[in-house]
Order: C-alpha cells, then structure tokens, then sequence
C-alpha cells in the first residue's frame, strides 16, 4: 500500500479477470470470449479505417455506429449510448443514476464489477440471495430506494428472467433506474430492450464481445429513455469524449451489418453448448439450463477446486469461484466443438 494512495483506492479491491496465462497454449474456457472470430466485414471495414485520418480524433458522438444500432433494434438514436465496453458503460451508469445516500440492490451472486463500482462510488448495496436453485427472487427488488442492477443472463450461474417477468420489477421501482446487463442476451434469451419504450426507468447494456466476436475491439452499448442517455453522455462527457476509436466504431458498426454471420455464429455456439450440457450431465455433473455462452456445473462427489486444478495442469482452463455458496461450481465457456470434446474426455479420463 503506497503512502500516496488516497482513502478510496486503499480500500478498493479490484474486479479480477479471468487468467490469461503465457506458460504455454491452453485451452481458454475460462473468459467468456467467442470461439469463432468476427465477420469478415468487420476485419474489411477495419482494415479501411486504418489509414490516414488515424491522425484525426474519431467522431466524439459516434453518430453512425448509434444510428446503426438504432436501426438494428428500431429504436431512436437518442435512445443509444455508445462506449469503450460495457464496463465502461456500466461504470458511468453507476455514476450517473445511483447517490451514496441510497441503498441499491443486486444479487449476492453476480457480476463481481457490481460491488466493484459500488465501493468505487461509496454506494450502499443491499445484497439480494438467490434461492437454491440460482434464480432471482424477484420481489425482493420491489421498492428498492436507490435503484436495481440485474444481469439477465445472469453471471456467473446462467439462469434467466423472462422479460415479462422483469416487468414487475420496473412497475414496482418506478422513481428508480433498473439496469439490465445483458452481455450474453444473444446466445438464447430475449432483450428487455421490448420493455424500454414503455419504461422511462429502464436501461439494457449490451456488448460487442461475445455475440459479436469482438471482445478485442472493446465496444459496449446502451438502450433507454432519452433522459437516461443524456446522463450518461453528461458522465462520459466529464471523463473522456473520445471513447470510441476509428477502429473499433468501424468494426462495430459492421458488425450489426451482417446479421447472417452473427445468426450463424451464435447458432453454432448453442448447438455446441445443448450437446455439452447433455455430456456434463452423463457424467454425473449437476448444470443449470443456460442462456449465456457459459455453463455453470457442480459435482456431487468431485471437488470444484481439484477439478479447477487437475484441468489446467492437462492445458484447460476454466474459471473457479472461491467464494461463498458457490464454491463448489466450476463456470466453463463454450469453445468450438473440439475444444469440448477435449474438455469431455479429459474430465472421463480424469474420474476414471
């Protein structure tokens, strides 16, 4: 701890990433990213940008990237934010809609950014448990004083709330913001964004990163009533106006333009996740239905911890929480098909 550190950063315990290890080539199903890589419209049109005008600063509005996502989800631009990531855009949420005075809520087992951004901001949190089986107690986030976060799917368990059901959860907080993060909405479940004309409250945050295949470029998004855009584009506009650069709006924006590869892709990832889900499950693992691009699985006989360890050491890897209640769960990514089966006969080899 360095004695020029103020009294917020000495107390902060950062988000942690999943591992990138460089000792030697693993298999990666520990960090969520997409098997397959982005449409090649997207490596064309960033190839195109990558020119002269990179002297130039990208356009501070982003204006045809949100015209395109607008039109994609037939919305106005003015109901779009664009960032760097949906991080980014989640960390200005937090800034932007909730006050230190007022308790907000979200699942005690969910994105760990959450609590991240909460200290960061001196937010009080009013942690809501899941039950038994990892779904979200919905009136429990009825009345809450200072707002909602939601990851629908949710991360790290997978479980989803119908959107008719989160209606409840807008009707009963209307003087408060209700954010839905939905970065693994595409891999099966419906966007809440259907929900945003008719809520004033609501804020969807989605990501190029993994539907898209571009959690390299770092481009996160936005849908909501307009007044709630404005107060983000007030925090981005007090932090850094140029969040988005030439590259990466280049290739988002082309990424929305070919919606044959993105339905292609997508459907490739959860054919292989239907047919991993059914070869966990012959070997003895519990694993709940998952919408998200990631599956969450327990034994009831193999430590989550020696399975974590047993795997890397044979070169894969998965991500393990050591943390209450789900410390005994493994969350493995959907790799391509034979990134799976090595994953399945690893883990026959391993219990044999």
């Amino acid at each position: 701890m360095s004695k020029y550190w103020n009294q917020v950063t000495a107390s902060l315990t950062p988000y942690v990433p999943g591992e990138q290890p460089k000792d030697k080539t693993y298999i990666k199903l520990n960090t969520n990213e997409n098997p397959y890589p982005p449409s090649p419209r997207v490596l064309n049109a960033i190839q195109e940008a990558a020119n002269d005008d990179l002297r130039l600063y990208p356009d501070p509005t982003s204006d045809a990237l949100i015209r395109t996502i607008a039109d994609y989800y037939v919305v106005s631009p003015n109901q779009v934010f664009v960032g760097n990531g949906s991080d980014e855009i989640l960390g200005f949420a937090f800034a932007a809609f909730f006050s230190p005075e007022r308790a907000i809520r979200f699942a005690d087992i969910t994105y760990s950014f959450y609590q991240v951004y909460a200290k960061l901001y001196g937010l009080t949190v009013d942690r809501i448990p899941l039950d038994a089986d990892f779904n979200l107690p919905l009136e429990r986030f009825y009345g809450s004083e200072g707002g909602i976060v939601i990851a629908n799917p949710n991360a790290p368990t997978s479980t989803f709330v119908p959107v008719e059901h989160l209606r409840s959860v807008l009707e009963h907080n209307s003087d408060q913001v209700v954010m839905i993060d939905e970065a693994y909405i595409d891999f099966g479940g419906e966007s809440a964004v259907k929900l945003v004309d008719e809520f004033p409250n609501v804020l969807v945050i989605q990501t190029c990163s993994k539907s898209r295949s571009l959690a390299g470029l770092r481009v996160g998004y936005a849908i909501g009533h307009p007044e709630l855009i404005e107060g983000l584009n007030r925090i981005k506009n007090s932090f850094n106006s140029y969040t988005l650069d030439r590259l990466a709006l280049a290739g988002a924006e082309a990424s929305f333009k070919d919606q044959e590869y993105f339905v292609a892709m997508n459907a490739k990832v959860i054919a292989t996740r239907t047919w991993t889900v059914n070869k966990l499950r012959d070997l003895g693992f519990l694993v709940p239905e998952s919408l998200a691009n990631f599956v969450f699985i327990t034994h009831p006989v193999h430590e989550a911890s020696s399975l974590f360890q047993s795997l890397r050491e044979r070169g894969i890897l998965v991500r393990y929480f050591n943390q209450p209640r789900i410390d005994q769960y493994l969350r493995v990514s959907i790799g391509t098909d034979e990134e799976m089966q090595a994953l399945i006969s690893t883990l026959e080899e391993m219990m044999n």
